[in-house]
């Protein structure tokens, strides 16, 4: 039986690793036509033969840098040229950068989540939505963090950004009501990822660190996850989730087993 995800127009940032590149093979299964962006091109095309691979349908890779609305609207632009239509929209491109507190903050690092989660949200949801809004049943997700339902020490900016991207996703739910376009936002907490990696700046012995005795969610728990939302019948609107492993209680609640 055919999914009805099958050559529908799907395009997400950020996909050269992580929740991005798994969930471009996760639609690519589905047999959608993939539009896929980030900065390391090399890495991009790779996901996108991955994803041919796995059955999508089409996959093309594109560089594309959301902090630049220069490079955002030059990739959409490329977009139109693949469709003019757009069937979903995952905003996944963002991430962490550093773990100090406010008084040890640095302006690169701040500056750097509010461009990638925040700013970057905005501008490509700005683009795309002229593919969209002609399109009752397309959904937009925008993938957030438990960060943007708790604060933590050391997380005053990515906690700042994520919840940013919450509120933006609920004003564009208003703002889109009548439309047709779903808006939703999948919130994950403790997943192994390059997410820890990036956040202290290479550093993989204290990345480990982070999930030691643990089992914490995966790249591909959040994709199966996304393709989920977005195969939802066009009348059903996933608004929120929040997905975290059994291990995770809460953000200080996480159970650790001794080696």
């Amino acid at each position: 039986m055919a999914s009805n995800l099958t050559a529908k127009w799907v395009l997400i940032t950020g996909a050269s690793s992580g929740f991005g590149a798994s969930a471009a093979r996760a639609f690519g299964r589905e047999g959608a036509r993939l539009l896929l962006g980030a900065r390391r091109v090399e890495r991009l095309e790779q996901v996108a033969r991955e994803s041919r691979a796995a059955g999508a349908a089409e996959a093309w890779a594109h560089g594309l840098d959301v902090s630049s609305t220069t490079s955002v609207d030059a990739f959409l632009a490329w977009a139109g040229t693949k469709t003019n239509r757009l069937d979903v929209l995952v905003n996944n491109a963002g991430g962490a950068h550093g773990l100090d507190t406010v008084a040890q903050g640095k302006d690169e690092d701040w500056e750097t989540m509010m461009q990638t989660n925040v700013l970057g949200l905005l501008r490509v949801t700005r683009a795309a939505l002229p593919l969209m809004t002609n399109n009752p049943g397309s959904s937009i997700i925008n993938i957030g963090s438990y960060a943007g339902h708790v604060a933590y020490e050391g997380g005053a900016a990515y906690c700042a950004a994520k919840a940013g991207e919450r509120q933006i996703t609920g004003a564009l739910r208003l703002e889109l009501s009548g439309t047709g376009v779903r808006v939703s936002t999948i919130d994950p907490g403790m997943a192994e990822t390059e997410f820890s990696v990036v956040r202290f700046k290479g550093d993989q012995a204290r990345a480990r660190k982070v999930y030691e005795g643990t089992q914490p969610l995966t790249a591909e728990d959040l994709a199966e996850t996304i393709v989920w939302v977005a195969s939802r019948p066009p009348h059903v609107n996933i608004d929120e989730i929040l997905i975290k492993p059994t291990d995770q209680a809460a953000i200080y609640k996480v159970h650790r087993r001794q080696p």
